[in-house]
């Protein structure tokens, strides 16, 4: 099987430098790992102050993962932080991010590159926040006897470390110290396996979502013009084109009465100008917009990254993008600032939506008519959405708190 994982790997990074001259994402991916060992060793040079390694898979995984590093940071002040991400769409956010003392791509998972990147590295504690078990990685830490802990972690069983023909994958897991799960359930399906060093602290995204709802926020000028007038504020986030059929229904109804703020998840021209295209009343883009144009338009389409989860505090009503497609986005973001949430069909895996939709304070639907139809409900009834907000503030209060939990546990499992 560990042939066939590196026959798999070589493949994949062989189809990313194919697709490179056509697909941005792709040539960003193949460009930032040029030389990168290189650059890394180059980067660190001579430091010789002890290290700490944080991985991220892209950047949804760095927002769950930054109060821990923050934490971390603060608990440890004379230790480096090395973070690293897999996806273009986390580095490129995040690769100045003051958080950390050195920030890379993270190399193919070969046995070469891992030798020699932790030839360089030398960490004290590797971190993996959520996913991404590379073996390599994580099994030439494991025969250095530096210890690693995936944080935020959440398993089903339909996954592969479950299944009769797991062996591989489920020995990718014996080499972690400590598995902190989200959840009981998953806690439960790792014994179930033969895994003992495994607990329960939550998710890391609560405490993220809470700080940043209780933080100072960011002056927003452009948005201050176009919520003026004070109508109430419908944000559409991280939207994929398979979102549109369902809003453009709604907008059209409420053009007149609503203001929308709309972040699509990929922002390429093609993108942007489907959304300008399909959504109905005067579309302004945030990098275009100045006082005056804003004050003229109904829907602020933000062409820029990064902004996302300030812009939830103007909100009344929230649409999360994606469950239309492959899966659901980020809903927390929207859920600590009281917002009601509608999204798609395609929630399931993601514990915290099924848990808001049981509270109903999200609203699941299935087509234009079905959230046309939840949203004149609220529209409707003030003192409901009132509730819901509370309820919605509640819960999301209540999770908080893993970034506590885990910071405990750590010295137990860090090299000295």
């Amino acid at each position: 099987m560990l042939f066939l994982y590196n026959i798999a790997l070589g493949l994949y990074g062989l189809l990313l430098r194919l697709a490179a001259p056509f697909v941005p994402k792709a040539a960003a991916w193949v460009a930032g790992r040029r030389g990168l060992l290189a650059h890394i060793s180059q980067t660190i040079g001579t430091d010789t102050a002890p290290r700490v390694w944080f991985h991220c898979a892209s950047l949804g995984e760095f927002e769950q993962g930054r109060p821990l590093i923050e934490a971390y940071r603060k608990a440890h002040p004379g230790t480096k932080v090395v973070l690293t991400f897999f996806s273009p769409s986390g580095y490129e956010v995040r690769k100045s991010w003051p958080g950390a003392d050195y920030i890379f791509y993270l190399p193919l998972d070969t046995r070469r590159n891992a030798r020699a990147f932790l030839d360089v590295v030398q960490p004290r504690l590797v971190v993996f926040v959520k996913y991404e078990f590379w073996y390599h990685f994580l099994n030439e830490a494991h025969r250095r006897g530096i210890p690693a802990v995936v944080v935020s972690a959440i398993f089903r069983p339909e996954q592969v470390f479950f299944q009769p023909w797991g062996s591989f994958f489920r020995r990718i897991l014996t080499r972690f110290a400590h598995i902190f799960n989200q959840n009981e359930a998953s806690a439960r399906l790792l014994r179930g396996i033969g895994l003992m060093a495994v607990s329960v602290a939550g998710d890391t995204r609560f405490d993220t979502v809470v700080a940043t709802a209780a933080a100072a926020p960011r002056q927003l000028p452009i948005v201050d013009a176009f919520v003026a007038d004070g109508a109430p504020v419908l944000v559409v986030g991280s939207s994929w084109p398979e979102d549109l059929p369902a809003l453009t229904p709604l907008l059209k109804r409420y053009q007149n009465d609503l203001r929308v703020l709309v972040a699509p998840h990929e922002i390429s021209e093609a993108n942007l100008r489907l959304v300008e295209e399909v959504l109905p009343g005067q579309v302004v883009r945030y990098s275009q917009a100045n006082a005056a144009t804003v004050a003229q338009a109904r829907i602020l389409l933000f062409d820029n990254v990064g902004l996302l989860s300030q812009l939830y505090r103007f909100g009344r009503y929230a649409y999360i993008g994606g469950a239309f497609g492959k899966g659901l986005h980020n809903t927390l973001e929207a859920a600590a600032f009281g917002l009601p949430l509608f999204f798609g069909p395609t929630y399931a895996k993601f514990q915290e939506a099924v848990e808001l939709v049981e509270l109903k304070c999200a609203f699941p639907v299935q087509n234009a008519a079905e959230l046309e139809a939840a949203f004149a409900y609220l529209w409707h009834n003030e003192d409901a959405r009132l509730r819901l907000q509370d309820a919605m503030l509640d819960y999301v209060h209540s999770q908080a708190g893993a970034t506590r939990t885990i910071m405990a546990a750590l010295p137990g499992l860090t090299n000295p």
